[in-house]
This record gives structure tokens, sequence and C-alpha cells, in this order.
């Protein structure tokens, strides 16, 4: 699976964004994807999940603010992120996992290059 992350960019407090995660080589339909997130010198966080079912999970410091969706005839995943902060401030990498719904980004098998989100106060 190769996995291509987008739409990153430069945006003020309360800003939308949103970012694209497009694979080639497998049909993301039947994986679960994930967003994660790593400011400078911290660790990779979790920032939302959702299955092959369409369930869905979020950190629970952009709940009610991010959305993940997906579109399977186009092989996306989208992570609509709105009232963004400068904590939001990261580098932003979705991940594709053969069989485990978890925040943990150990769990999962393939991953993107990432794309910066950059969140000016």
């Amino acid at each position: 699976v190769q996995l291509q992350a987008s739409g990153g960019g430069l945006v003020q407090a309360g800003d939308s964004l949103r970012l694209s995660c497009a694979a080639s080589g497998r049909f993301l339909s039947r994986y679960i994807i994930a967003w994660f997130r790593q400011a400078p010198g911290k660790e990779r966080d979790f920032v939302a999940a959702i299955s092959w079912t369409g369930d869905t999970s979020y950190a629970d410091s952009v709940k009610g603010r991010f959305s993940i969706s997906r579109d399977n005839a186009k092989n996306t995943v989208y992570l609509q992120m709105n009232s963004l902060k400068p904590e939001d401030t990261a580098v932003y990498y979705c991940a594709v996992s053969l069989g485990s719904f978890t925040s943990r980004p150990e769990r999962y098998d393939y991953w993107g290059q990432g794309t910066q989100v950059t969140v000016s106060s």
C-alpha cells in the first residue's frame, strides 16, 4: 500500500482545512485508516480512525472539531479539521492497519509521508 497525504498548509486559528489520504496498491475500503500527528520534539499522537464498517474514533483533543470520512470509490480518506488551534500544529500522517482498530501507532502497517499543518494565533 502506498499512501499519499495532502492538504496541509498555513492557516489562522479558527480556520478549517481538509486533509486527504489517497491510497494505491490496495483498496482502503477493507482496512482501518487513521490519522496521527507529530509536533516537533513530541511523540506521534493519534488523531482519528475509521474502520471498514464506518465506525470512527477520535482523540479527545479533536472531538467535535475534526471529522474523518472515507470515499471508497476514490480510495481516499479525509480529515476535515474545523476550528483549528495553534496546538493543532504538527505533521499529519495517515496510516493503514490491516487488522486493528486502535489508537496505537505501532499497530499500523503502512504510513504516508506526512503533510504539514501550521496554525498561527
